[in-house]
């Protein structure tokens, strides 16, 4: 299991995950609002390209020569973003910053280990029902990486425990990981309750379950082929720890905490 560490800027603690030591990144903390990844960036990196998106709860996963065929004065609509590949020049190629933003979401932060590329992922119930995750690897994929050669760091996000759903959500998600996704929300809910490594939960309320958006993201890894050593989820809930994270569900409140991780160069492959 990987191992999470709190570092510290400005005097506040954000958390790192050892799987992704060879990248500058991190998870901050609420303590860091109303700070923009523009100004977080030089805790990880200096002179890194800052690259974001305008979050809208899709799949839709961005390279930096999307955003910059934006609209001038328009931010791209995504919740995913890759680093440029490793045929581009290098010059273009080192110190990108990607970012991403979440409340209750998993923020979902992935590099390779062979080219240096990395993705930043918004994974809320609805991204993750349109497997934002493995988009995102599959553009990965398309740019020459390999599967083995990834690492994974789901950071903070409302944990399953507190995380009650409508079955017809808890469905959604579920149809990526059942194989028989045609079936009614009901018999998809069913089939995964009793499945090993669920990322459901009985709820004493007719209708509702209890839905972990994290597991489901391992799940939709594990399903595309990686190891449980190539995936590490962060053990902390932004619903239970008011002091470190802004909660959307505890409080309704549209405030979020930023997660970010920089490219580096390629290395060798074997």
């Amino acid at each position: 299991m990987a191992d999470w560490q709190w570092q510290t800027w400005q005097g506040q603690d954000f958390l790192t995950c050892d799987l992704l030591q060879p990248w500058p990144h991190g998870f901050f903390t609420r303590q860091f609002w109303p700070q923009t990844p523009e100004t977080l960036t030089a805790s990880l990196a200096a002179n890194a390209a800052v690259q974001r998106v305008k979050q809208v709860h899709g799949n839709r996963v961005l390279t930096p020569a999307d955003l910059a065929a934006a609209v001038e004065g328009a931010r791209a609509e995504a919740d995913g973003l890759i680093s440029v590949g490793a045929a581009s020049p290098t010059e273009n190629r080192a110190r990108q910053a990607l970012w991403v933003c979440s409340a209750d979401c998993s923020p979902v932060l992935i590099g390779d280990r062979a080219t240096g590329q990395v993705a930043a992922v918004h994974a809320g119930w609805r991204g993750t029902a349109q497997a934002i995750v493995p988009v995102a690897i599959g553009k990965l994929q398309a740019q020459g990486i390999r599967l083995e050669d990834l690492v994974v760091a789901i950071g903070p996000a409302i944990a399953g425990e507190v995380y009650q759903v409508s079955v017809d959500v808890a469905a959604a998600v579920g149809r990526t990981l059942v194989s028989d996704a045609a079936g009614s929300d009901e018999a998809v809910v069913r089939a995964l309750l009793q499945a090993d490594h669920s990322p459901l939960r009985a709820d004493d309320t007719p209708g509702k379950v209890r839905l972990d958006v994290r597991q489901a993201n391992a799940r939709q890894l594990e399903q595309l082929g990686l190891g449980r050593d190539q995936v590490a989820i962060a053990p902390h809930c932004t619903f239970q720890e008011p002091d470190r994270f802004f909660s959307y569900r505890r409080t309704g409140e549209k405030q979020v905490q930023w997660s970010g991780i920089v490219s580096r160069d390629p290395v060798e492959r074997p």
